[in-house]
Order: structure tokens, then sequence, then C-alpha cells
């Protein structure tokens, strides 16, 4: 084999194979660049080639003695952050197991072989759901290329069966927005934008998307003057699109203060209400999601105004009741 190669070759082994516990000797380079590689060198030449590594700005360490010994002294990722990489990867209920698992492969590549035992984690995320869709990393990336590019896109969306089996929403309808933002939010991703045919700003799950999104020659809408992603990603609750949002008035008990402002920020408007509760005005979107979410308190969050939300919400708990009370009567007859 030509020498040309052979400087970057030992870089390789440098990388793949030292750390500040498993230093190489000169007499152990030119044996691996032989073994693993067909090159034949010599200890000068070795010397002149960490050298010119040095120089260009690898961060070669010598240890000086009778046969001398080099590692890799810092690299682009520190251990810690190699191990916060594979957290994230393994935690992430975007990421599908088997690109987990080619991810964290790909991540015990970035230190030395005798490092890559010290990045086993022993994390255990409870009830961490894995997605199946291996198409959701190239469809985050058209999005993110058409919001770059100011154009629109269209796909089909999918929903699921009582039976647990995936259809397309709306009979396979082609769904056309301007897309303004990818948001990460519960890790999932969602899409953001304005649809013309429903005159409004949408959001839809990334993974929900049932194929690879079409980017089109049409321009995107502007964005709406005056919008801002994060208050609109503060009404939606969890990213479940609703009605029009609206300002609601709750009585909450003294207990979630810090509740309410986890997920409505600090400047959240409260007063108090009497010696056990406050009111605090938000800006929601209204629908089962946030009915849901007030019912979850078991009763320690009350809706005060607007009259027609309260009406909405005592509807949805008179229909859930209904439905109790006959499968209750269903009971008794059997």
């Amino acid at each position: 084999m030509e020498s040309k190669p052979r400087i970057l070759y030992l870089l390789r082994i440098l990388e793949q194979s030292t750390d500040e516990e498993h230093p190489l000797t000169t007499k152990q380079l030119i044996e691996m660049l032989d073994e693993q590689y067909g090159i034949s060198t010599y200890r000068t030449t070795i010397a002149k080639d960490i050298a010119a590594l040095q120089e260009f700005g690898i961060d070669i360490v010598t240890i000086h003695s009778t046969q001398c010994k080099y590692f890799i002294g810092s690299r682009q990722f520190e251990l810690p952050e190699l191990k916060l990489l594979i957290d994230a990867v393994e935690s992430s209920k975007f990421i599908t197991s088997k690109k987990s698992q080619a991810l964290i492969e790909k991540i015990h590549m970035l230190t030395s072989s005798g490092q890559r035992k010290k990045l086993k984690r022993n994390n255990y995320v409870s009830g961490r759901i894995k997605p199946n869709n291996e198409r959701i990393y190239y469809i985050v990336d058209t999005i993110n290329d058409a919001i770059n590019e100011k154009k629109q896109i269209s796909y089909q969306y999918y929903e699921y069966t009582g039976l647990k089996e995936k259809v397309l929403k709306n009979q396979g309808e082609l769904y056309t927005i301007s897309p303004y933002h990818l948001v990460w939010n519960d890790d999932y991703y969602y899409v953001v934008g304005y649809s013309e045919k429903r005159q409004k700003i949408v959001t839809f799950r990334v993974d929900r998307i049932a194929s690879q999104p079409e980017i089109l020659t049409i321009d995107a809408q502007p964005v709406p003057e005056g919008f801002d992603i994060a208050e609109f990603t503060k009404q939606v609750f969890y990213m479940y699109d609703g009605e029009d949002v609206t300002t609601v008035n709750l009585q909450c008990d003294n207990s979630l203060m810090k509740t309410m402002i986890d997920r409505f920020g600090e400047d959240i408007s409260t007063v108090s209400h009497d010696v056990a509760s406050f009111q605090a005005d938000v800006e929601v979107s209204v629908s089962p999601t946030f009915f849901g979410w007030i019912f979850g308190f078991g009763g320690k969050v009350k809706i005060l105004a607007p009259e027609s939300v309260k009406e909405q919400y005592r509807q949805m708990i008179l229909r859930a009741n209904e439905n109790m009370e006959n499968e209750y009567i269903g009971n008794a007859k059997i």
C-alpha cells in the first residue's frame, strides 16, 4: 500500500484505540499499521507523523520514556457529553428502537475502544413508548427544507381505527399547509403552519404523517402579522388543535400555583379568590384535551368564565356520566 495515506491510518488508530488509560507505544503503532493496513514504517517516521498531526491541531499527548507512548487527549466530545447524548437517544419517544440502537453505536465510535465500556448506561425510562415510523427522520428533514425555502408542502395524515389499524384520515385527503415551525413538545415533533382551507394556523404531529411530504413549487403564505410561536404553543394544550384561543378564568386550589406557573409561565395573571384558592386568567385552545386536563385535578380547578366554556365542560361530564349509567344498566340486565 502506498505511504501517502499512512498518516491518516495512524490518526484512525490513535482515535479508536487510545486514551489516557490506554496509550500505545511506537512499537505497537508500527505493528498495528502493518497488521491492520499492510503499511510498513519506522520509529522515526512515526515520530514525524505524530509531530505533523500535532501541528495540524490534533491533541496527541506524548509520554516520554525509554519507549515513547501516545494517546489522544481532548476530543470533540468528552465522555460525560457522550453519556448525555446516549441518555437522550434512549429516552426519546421520537426515535424508534432500531434507530436508537444505530445512533448509540455511532456515538460509541466517537471515543476510544477502551472508553466504550464506560458508556454503558443503566437508565430505565418508565412508560417510554418508542414509535415505529422509520421515515420520520426524512419527514422532519423535508419539512425543515420547505420552511427554509418558504414553500408549501402537501402530505397525507393517518389515524387509528378501533381495531388499532392505521388508516388515512379523510379517505386519504392531501393536506396542504405553509409550514412555519417545527416544534418539539412532550417528546414529539409537530409542524406548525397555515392552512388556506381552514383559514387558520394548524398543528400536525410529524410521526402521524403517512409518507414523506412533497415540497410544492407554490410559495408559502407569509407568517400572519403578530404571530408568536411561543404564545401559540402555550395556548394549544399538549399541541392538540382545538377551537379558537379563548381567555378562560379558573379557580385553583392554592397548592396548584406551581403547576399553573409550570404550564403558563411566571407572567400568568392571578388574583386571590379566597383563603384556600386563587383565580387565574389563561389563554387556551378550548378542546376535550383542555377539559380532560381540568378534570384530572379532581375538583381542585374550576372554570369560572366564560359561561360558554363552562357549559361545554358541563355537557362533556354529563355525556360521560350517561355512558357510565348506560353501561351500569346494561350490566344489571345481564
